[in-house]
């Protein structure tokens, strides 16, 4: 099932951006993926079918954007070292 999400935007924003609605949209569809990504919030999967683009072409896109695959803690960085 698929939702529609309205946002407000004053057209000064598309102005000044000089971006059309339609492209705006795509480029916030695009940063919410991402961050939801970053986030642990969405897999890379989900998130590459919601743009409508392979998940490899995804990953590059969100690792561009400073996304990191794996992000260890200092407690894993203990838990790990303990082992040796």
């Amino acid at each position: 099932m698929q939702k529609t999400v309205t946002i407000d935007c004053p057209a000064e924003i598309l102005l000044g951006l000089h971006l059309n609605a339609e492209d705006f949209a795509e480029y916030l569809k695009k940063q919410a993926a991402i961050n939801l990504f970053k986030e642990g919030k969405l897999s890379s999967g989900t998130a590459a079918s919601w743009l409508g683009i392979e998940r490899v072409a995804f990953l590059r896109m969100a690792f561009d954007a400073g996304a990191t695959l794996l992000e260890d803690t200092k407690d894993d960085f203990v838990r790990e070292t303990a082992l040796l």
